[in-house]
């Protein structure tokens, strides 16, 4: 019977297939049987016998994983860690059972795990006290071939203090504890906290050596290591640029590695070393190793002739190199023809493609993703900032209708690099009027916002942003989806850069727009909501949301109609910024605020009848900074404004309580706006 008690359907078996059944059961049985017998010899009370089973189980795991796998699950682990630590073990044995470790690691991800879950690691470390060379880099060996494998936690290595000590004193005893402990710490650099780690025990003063090594391994190993440890870190990358190694500066050490007959590996590591302490401030970006030597190194590893994950990195580690300088941006442009040479990363592996190893067109097809996503990444960097790239990107063949395809792309990376190379292109004004309008890119992008990880959306609103600006064609139609529902829900994001995401759009969207938009923005977002981003504690949100409240109010129909509804929580509002402690950004967007408000037929009572709000514009055009003094002079003039109705009044009670003074001593100003704002409020009185 089955689970849910139907009865099982009988299976006729033929006589040939009973056979074949047979056949693999007694293999199976075999299998195990042998493996079972390594294992017994293990627990042989003579220790010559378990010598000889340890040596007969490392040739029988030899590039056999089902071997490797049996003993595993038959427990063999276990059994081989006690006599590795046993001292009374003798070193020959102890070496052996630490070969047979590092042989099993060999296996798949689910042998590291087993042997991970059995305690290898501290094992293997403790190892390292003995004193005997060759028993040392088995454990090292072992030990390398556990921690490159992804499913091996890093942190492990950091728990025990004495450990990186201990493994920098043991650097330099053979050419194999330099590659072996070098290729650890390559693979177990994760973050900052370990790069300090490393760098407090010298490790830049312990590895640069090994970078004229002999021994092109213990070169390339050592190489790894400086790029993992200078990425992102000032101190390492300003420590890097002053060592010397056999009297040569350590960055030229880097140049030489990147020359054209060196293994491509080196070439692209030593540019991420470069890259990375370029990045960090430690090399000028108009340095000759970087203009001359590494741009162009990484331009070379982007052509069709490299490997497929040597492109990715190449165009990854170049996107990144010139990401925040323009003229870098545009050499990369120009060499090579590298906006063209990208359009490449697109086509493949193509259909007449020159592989001809099947397992690397196999791993290629796979991965293929992996450099639509370096392309996408590598444009969006080129086009950052300058109108005439972005301008040949564009042009370059289907690329609009690439990005388009991209923002809809099952891999989560490449619609990430695809929205992210659309923000790029999006800066540009003449973009936004033509490409994008043409192919309509606001539709992707807006199904793309419907349901994505943060991580895209502060990417896709961002564009957004720029696709909402008055200039933009797509503005309308992006109004006509039913769009500020969703910009208003992600202001009440968790996230500070969703929430300046959404009410950036929603203020762009409010510049100049007519009073139906107004009014659909200020009820999709509530006045609630408005006012709790008005006291945000990022200063970012709160300077988008009196953005806004300003764009809101602007034309005087408008201004009337929004305070007349939501006046006193505005004005409550614009009372708690201006007496609390921020930044002169923010108050003179709020005084802004105010003046637009006294610009209103109506609105401006709600100021005139507020004598404390009076007091308070009158302290800020007495303030020692310019910008408040203007903001507030605005306020004033606009309030007492000759051709409106009841402007007599209201000049007589500003003038009572002192304006005029003031205004009279702001005639005399050095600023020549305030000085101009200010005479031309007191000639409202001389009318």
């Amino acid at each position: 019977m089955r689970n849910d008690g139907r009865p099982i359907p009988t299976l006729e078996v033929s006589a040939a297939q009973q056979q074949i059944h047979l056949h693999t059961f007694f293999i199976l049985q075999e299998v195990t049987a042998t493996s079972r017998h390594y294992v017994d010899r293990l627990f042989d009370p003579d220790p010559q016998n378990v010598l000889q089973g340890v040596i007969d189980m490392k040739n029988a795991v030899i590039g056999n994983n089902k071997q490797k796998a049996n003993l595993i699950v038959l427990g063999a682990v276990p059994r081989l860690l006690y006599l590795l630590q046993q001292s009374s073990s003798s070193l020959e044995l102890r070496t052996e059972c630490a070969v047979v470790l590092g042989s099993l690691a060999m296996g798949t991800e689910n042998n590291i795990k087993s042997l991970v879950d059995c305690h290898i690691i501290p094992a293997l470390l403790q190892g390292l006290l003995c004193s005997d060379l060759i028993f040392i880099e088995a454990c090292l060996r072992c030990l390398r071939t556990v921690f490159i494998s992804p499913v091996t936690p890093v942190q492990l290595l950091y728990t025990d203090p004495t450990v990186i000590p201990h493994l920098m004193s043991l650097l330099s005893r053979s050419r194999h504890t330099k590659e072996y402990i070098t290729q650890i710490f390559a693979h177990c650099c994760k973050t900052p906290e370990h790069q300090t780690v490393l760098f407090n025990h010298s490790a830049i003063q312990n590895i640069a050596p090994l970078l004229i090594s002999p021994s092109d391994k213990v070169r390339m190993q050592a190489l790894k290591c400086f790029s993992v440890l200078a990425y992102e870190n000032t101190q390492v990358s300003m420590t890097l640029v002053n060592v010397l190694v056999d009297g040569e500066q350590l960055s030229q050490v880097f140049v030489r590695m990147m020359q054209r007959d060196k293994p491509i590996e080196m070439q692209l590591t030593a540019a991420k070393c470069l890259t990375y302490m370029c990045r960090a401030g430690a090399i000028r970006t108009d340095d000759n190793c970087i203009i001359l030597k590494t741009l162009p190194c990484l331009v070379r590893m982007c052509s069709k002739e490299r490997l497929l994950e040597e492109r990715v990195e190449g165009a990854e580690t170049l996107a990144y190199l010139m990401e925040p300088d323009v003229e870098l941006q545009r050499i990369a442009s120009f060499t090579d023809h590298l906006v063209s040479m990208l359009a490449d990363y697109f086509k493949y592996p193509s259909s007449v493609s020159a592989i001809t190893d099947i397992k690397r067109l196999d791993h290629d097809l796979k991965h293929a993703h992996e450099l639509r996503q370096a392309a996408f990444k590598l444009y969006a960097s080129l086009g950052s900032n300058d109108e005439d790239i972005r301008k040949k990107i564009t042009e370059t063949e289907n690329m609009m209708d690439r990005i388009v395809s991209g923002l809809s792309e099952s891999s989560i990376k490449v619609r990430l690099a695809a929205v992210r190379c659309l923000h790029s292109l999006s800066r540009s004004v003449q973009q936004l009027r033509t490409s994008f309008h043409d192919h309509a890119v606001w539709k992707p992008l807006m199904k793309l916002l419907q349901n994505a990880p943060d991580e895209v959306l502060v990417m896709a609103s961002s564009t957004l942003c720029n696709l909402l600006l008055e200039f933009s064609p797509s503005k309308e139609p992006i109004l006509d989806s039913g769009v500020i529902e969703l910009l208003c829900s992600l202001t009440q994001s968790d996230s500070p850069a969703l929430r300046v995401n959404g009410i950036w759009a929603l203020m762009n969207m409010a510049f100049q727009a007519d009073q139906k938009v107004k009014v659909e923005i200020v009820r999709a977002l509530g006045t609630e909501q408005l006012f709790r981003l008005l006291s945000d504690p990022d200063t970012n949100v709160l300077m988008k949301t009196l953005g806004l409240l300003r764009n809101l109010l602007s034309t005087r129909p408008h201004i009337d109609q929004i305070m007349s509804s939501h006046g006193k929580q505005i004005m409550q509002a614009v009372t708690l910024i201006l007496e609390g402690e921020h930044s002169i950004e923010v108050k003179e967007q709020t005084l802004c605020i105010l003046a637009n408000i006294a610009d209103g037929n109506t609105a401006k009572e709600l100021i005139m009848t507020n004598d404390d709000m009076l007091q308070k514009i009158k302290y800020y055009m007495g303030h020692s900074n310019v910008k408040l003094q203007l903001a507030a002079t605005f306020c004033i003039s606009n309030l007492i404004w000759n051709e409106e109705d009841g402007s007599q009044e209201r000049q007589d009670k500003l003038k009572d309580m002192g304006f005029v003074d003031i205004l009279h001593k702001l005639t005399q100003a050095s600023d020549p706006n305030l000085c101009d704002r200010a005479k031309t409020a007191m000639q409202q009185y001389l009318a």
